[in-house]
């Protein structure tokens, strides 16, 4: 049973508009969404692969990294073009710029972008053993070994990843 001293009796109108304006934006909440998913829907008003207003070198490196996850090599490239533009000495997105270029058969392009990556980074193993990749794709098997000598001091593992292309008589690996 309510009493009055509670402050909830029957005239207390206050109490009672509340209560239906909590059920209203409650209504409101479950038709219109939140203003997160509000953000979510813009991305979706953008053409594909173009930054948000937001958009940092790290995004757009991130970016870059998923559509070559996909294999979307020209999506990517536009990404990592996007973080360049946002910060120029940034190695990690000239190297998978590179990447994306050399997926797409561009090795001039590649070999320019990769050798931008180490001019930032010099012993980016990464960007030296897709170099190697690169230069094996253009039959320039001299540059490569010299890259390999270079990286087996470096990094073993990327090392025997260019030493297997190397091997393979110019079979580039198709790994991301």
């Amino acid at each position: 049973m309510v009493r009055a001293a509670d402050g909830l009796g029957a005239g207390d109108g206050g109490k009672e508009r509340a209560m239906r304006l909590g059920i209203v934006l409650v209504l409101a909440g479950v038709v219109l969404g939140s203003p997160a998913a509000w953000a979510d829907q813009d991305q979706f008003m953008q053409a594909p692969g173009e930054p948000t207003a937001a958009a940092t070198p790290e995004s757009r490196l991130n970016d870059g990294l998923a559509l070559a996850d996909k294999q979307d090599w020209r999506g990517a490239e536009a990404a990592f073009r996007d973080a360049i533009r946002l910060r120029a000495a940034f190695p990690e997105a000239w190297n998978g710029l590179g990447h994306a270029l050399r997926m797409q058969k561009n090795y001039r392009e590649s070999v320019e972008s990769y050798q931008e990556a180490l001019r930032l980074r010099p012993e980016y193993p990464q960007a030296l053993e897709y170099l190697g990749e690169a230069y094996v794709e253009l039959g320039k098997l001299d540059e490569a070994r010299a890259l390999l000598r270079r990286l087996r001091a470096l990094d073993p593992s990327e090392a025997a990843l260019l030493a297997a292309v190397i091997d393979g008589g110019g079979k580039a690996s198709r790994r991301w």
